[in-house]
């Protein structure tokens, strides 16, 4: 097929022109802009402004309430105890022994009806106790049943043999055997009601040295 070129027919086809690599286009690659962020309302503008905005609150230090203080009970006054006046007085004290001896039973205690064997206590104590052995003679009759109280520090009874039979202020009447054990309070008031005939009782009291008073009923 002819073809005219510049006025004038050339014979073939037409070349085709070859684009050069740099004249390759590269094909541009679609950005996409971003969206500018639509403006907020006024009412969407306070309430950022409201919740952006935090309230500074000053907290003043809060002074602590003191606990309340519970009251102490009042200690009740000590008694002078033994073992203090033992400490304070420190009397001599020395080993004894009393080995039982019938003629050591006397009548030169404190009661007239009853006889008494010094077990030698006061005096190796240096007075601090007092330990005898009591025998009650029969019967027993108005002159044991004399009410009375006795100032001391301790007064402790145990039955060896035998009963006895007592009445304490606020205790009652109290029947005690061989093997009962008693102590009697300072200034307790107590009556001896009866006994057994061959009663025997071992009697500890502290100090060695003590007053007995005698009482009617109503004392």
């Amino acid at each position: 097929m002819a073809r005219t070129v510049s006025g004038r027919e050339t014979a073939g086809p037409r070349p085709v022109a070859r684009k050069s690599a740099a004249a390759k286009t590269v094909p541009k690659t679609k950005v996409k802009a971003k969206a500018k962020p639509k403006a907020a309302s006024p009412a969407k503008k306070a309430a950022a402004r409201k919740g952006g905005l935090k309230k500074i609150v000053r907290r003043e230090p809060v002074a602590r309430r003191a606990a309340p203080q519970r009251a102490r009970p009042t200690a009740a006054p000590r008694r002078k105890t033994a073992a203090r006046r033992i400490k304070a007085s420190a009397p001599a004290q020395s080993f004894t022994v009393s080995l039982l001896n019938e003629v050591d039973f006397k009548a030169d205690g404190l009661r007239t009806y009853a006889l008494y064997r010094d077990l030698g206590i006061a005096k190796a104590t240096g007075g601090l106790c007092q330990a005898h052995v009591i025998r009650m003679l029969s019967p027993c009759t108005d002159e044991v049943r004399k009410r009375h109280v006795h100032a001391a520090e301790l007064q402790l009874i145990y039955v060896l043999k035998g009963w006895i039979k007592n009445e304490f202020e606020g205790q009652g009447v109290q029947m005690m055997s061989a093997g009962s054990c008693f102590p009697q309070p300072p200034g307790i008031k107590h009556t001896v009601l009866d006994y057994s005939a061959d009663v025997e009782l071992l009697e500890i009291i502290v100090p060695a040295d003590f007053k007995t008073t005698d009482l009617d009923w109503f004392g």
